[in-house]
């Protein structure tokens, strides 16, 4: 999961499970695309500083705004990561035990489409908040569609869960690049609450992310709940359902937080004047051209020569833009491209926690932990306990380092190295599965390795896009941002279409050839650290902050 950053600039965005932050529309409101009914919104006749400023009557004296985005936030988390924590193995479980009975690599491709899709959509999410309904709007628009697809879910029939998955991607495409645009937008410039506000905003991510997969996956997955399902009278193999449900109880929540204290937004994420013109045009690119690349990435599900051509366009962009090329701006778009192309195989490898991790901790490890029996699906908890247990570590790290600490291209080598490491320990863990199953402390250190991997890169290449970004393309480049996690996403799942739980020695070299493709790039990177710190400008001493 994703402190996964401390923003020093009004666009940073504290992780990918975010959103970026975009440029907040002009303060001036529009008629309501949906008008809730408790409060009737009425512009704000101050200007947005002032009224930040003496806000102090929220969470530890942060604008309110903040304590109500942290609860909406933290409940459409729970909703997200609940859903994704069992929707694997209800794919590929067999229809007598109430699943979809899938083969795996077809549930594997659904998987990382939808994962894929979920991200991809924020380019045509972000751009339609920012230049026609407003970041506040999106946030509610969004959620509603979110909760209608969870709600969808929890219906046992095909065309409900598929219909559910694109609510869902669609939903999630609106709301993720607009919420912390909110954030953003309840302090000044130079507020010195805000690094502490998004700090706080995170921990509700990440409590939402934690408990999720804890309350989701005893519904779908817990003897104990299937047994009080038979004792109503109920079929105990519709648990998968239940669960299902939860995760839209849990988007509920929500959204009735966010409605009940809409009025705490009054003054920021407005839409653009009204008497503005609207750029049809350009949102018509927008969406047929992330269509377009939506199609194209599905289509490669069939056709495997488009997978080359796709993964290998980054790498001519870095050549053209940081050889052929020569001036201030090219050199930088250089260092995106390849912050870009770590960041996918990075989210290659760390998001097949919801695919490849989650089969070998259903199938091959013991899902018990000092004499207490648990659901495979909790495992996916551990992630965000770390986080919330080291993000303020790394973030007084990097403080206490102040000019000595790595430059950004270094942290990414750091990132790459624990997210190796990670599936290095898979090997022998592996291997051993031929005995029986494993323990679970193996798969509780391959998500502290990668824990420490992503509060590493993820946090510093969000930053860096929005200080490296020429001043025209900020949007833009997040939106590269957004498009390197997505593809990402999708290679997790095409990835883990090869998972081989029957053969130890299959899933060993499994294991250990992601490793060493990770530990090849590392060394590649490592190489180029000194050519990508004169991209980014980083050529002196005083310049090696984390961006």
């Amino acid at each position: 999961m994703s402190l996964k950053t401390r923003p020093s600039t009004p666009f940073v965005n504290a992780d990918p499970r975010l959103g970026a932050e975009c440029i907040p529309g002009s303060p001036s409101p529009v008629s309501l695309l949906i008008t809730p009914p408790m409060h009737e919104l009425t512009p704000d006749v101050e200007s947005p500083a002032k009224h930040t400023e003496r806000d102090h009557g929220g969470i530890a004296g942060h604008p309110r705004g903040l304590s109500m985005l942290f609860y909406a936030e933290m409940w459409e988390r729970f909703s997200y990561y609940g859903m994704r924590a069992i929707l694997l193995l209800f794919m590929i479980a067999p229809l007598a035990m109430g699943g979809m009975g899938m083969d795996q690599k077809f549930a594997a491709q659904i998987y990382g489409n939808y994962t894929m899709a979920s991200y991809m959509v924020c380019i045509l999410g972000g751009y339609l908040a920012d230049n026609f309904i407003g970041a506040r709007r999106a946030v509610l628009v969004g959620g509603l569609i979110i909760t209608a697809g969870h709600y969808s879910l929890a219906f046992n029939t095909t065309p409900t869960f598929y219909a559910g998955l694109i609510l869902v991607a669609l939903g999630t495409g609106l709301l993720k690049p607009s919420i912390s645009t909110l954030v953003g937008g309840l302090y000044s410039h130079g507020d010195t609450r805000r690094d502490a506000g998004f700090s706080l905003f995170y921990m509700g991510i990440n409590l939402g992310a934690f408990a999720a997969p804890l309350v989701v996956g005893w519904l779908a997955q817990g003897e104990e709940f299937k047994a009080l399902l038979s004792g109503w009278g109920l079929d105990p193999t519709h648990s998968w359902h239940w669960g299902f449900g939860a995760a839209g109880v849990g988007m509920t929540f929500g959204m009735i937080v966010y409605l009940r204290h809409w009025h705490w937004l009054a003054h920021v994420g407005h839409a653009p004047e009204a008497s503005l013109p609207r750029p049809w045009g350009r949102l018509t690119l927008v969406a047929v051209g992330t269509a377009a690349l939506l199609g194209v990435m599905i289509a490669s599900d069939y056709f495997t020569w488009i997978n080359p051509i796709v993964y290998a366009l980054p790498i001519v962009g870095v050549i053209w833009f940081g050889v052929v090329q020569r001036d201030q701006d090219s050199r930088r778009i250089a260092a995106i491209l390849v912050f870009f192309i770590c960041a996918i195989l990075f989210w290659a490898v760390f998001e097949q926690a919801g695919s490849s991790l989650t089969l070998f901790a259903d199938d091959l490890t013991r899902n018990e932990l000092m004499g207490f029996a648990f659901p495979s699906s909790w495992f996916q908890s551990v992630n965000s306990l770390f986080i919330l247990a080291l993000a303020p570590l790394f973030a007084w790290l990097w403080v206490r380092l102040h000019e000595r600490q790595p430059s950004i291209p270094m942290k990414f080598v750091w990132g790459l190295v624990f997210l190796g490491l990670s599936f290095a320990l898979l090997v022998p863990a592996a291997q051993l599965t031929a005995a029986g199953k494993v323990s679970p402390w193996w798969l509780i250190a391959v998500y502290f390795l990668q824990t420490l991997g992503e509060l590493c890169l993820s946090p510093v290449g969000l930053s860096a896009m929005t200080k490296l970004a020429p001043a025209k393309l900020t949007g833009l480049v997040m939106g590269i941002w957004f498009l390197g996690t997505a593809l990402g996403n999708k290679l997790a799942g095409v990835v883990a279409g090869e998972f081989n739980g029957k053969d130890p020695q299959a899933l060993a070299h499994f294991f250990w050839q992601q490793a060493l493709l990770v530990g090849g790039m590392t060394v590649l990177l490592l190489v180029l650290v000194p050519w990508v710190r004169k991209l980014t400008g980083e050529t002196g001493p005083k310049n090696q902050s984390s961006a």
